[in-house]
């Protein structure tokens, strides 16, 4: 992905208005961020425990989208699995993340939802970067490519119903 700038992150969301774009918060470390690393860019708002934000490349545009979330209430034995990475996650590691749709029907409350890491660093994960708090992914036959490809498909997937 490449390096993207505060304007670009707020003039990008398609499920919210100018206003709530512009009132939102975005993050303060742009700068160092491991662009060359991400299929997407997701953060959490620190002053809204419920919401989070990501933004993607698509077809040489940027799309970025308002999600809403409950903290998980699991045991401490269950485990979820994002429907994005296909990481598996103990606890509050995986959230069902919904979004607004975009247009009308978002303003008359539709909504869409997905299974997805909490902390949205499927990228992370994928790459090996970043370690799930289980310790481990499960080992695929796959090549890197073909599960950073599978799960741009599953995150556009997502879009595509907004």
């Amino acid at each position: 992905m490449k390096a993207l700038t505060e304007h670009d992150i707020r003039s990008s969301f398609i499920n919210c208005s100018k206003g709530e774009a512009k009132r939102l918060a975005v993050p303060r470390d742009l700068g160092e961020r491991p662009w060359s690393d991400l299929d997407f860019l997701g953060w959490r708002d620190p002053g809204a425990p419920d919401r989070s934000y990501l933004v993607t490349e698509r077809d040489d545009r940027l799309v970025a989208v308002a999600l809403r979330f409950q903290p998980a209430q699991r045991g401490f034995l269950h485990r979820s699995m994002c429907s994005l990475c296909l990481t598996t996650h103990p606890r509050g590691g995986v959230s069902l993340m919904t979004a607004r749709k975009a247009g009308p029907a978002g303003r008359e409350g539709n909504s869409v939802g997905a299974y997805m890491c909490t902390d949205l660093a499927c990228s992370l994960y994928l790459r090996g970067l970043k370690v799930p708090e289980s310790g481990a992914r499960f080992e695929e036959s796959l090549t890197l490519e073909q599960q950073i490809a599978r799960t741009r498909g599953n995150l556009f997937g997502f879009l595509d119903k907004l």
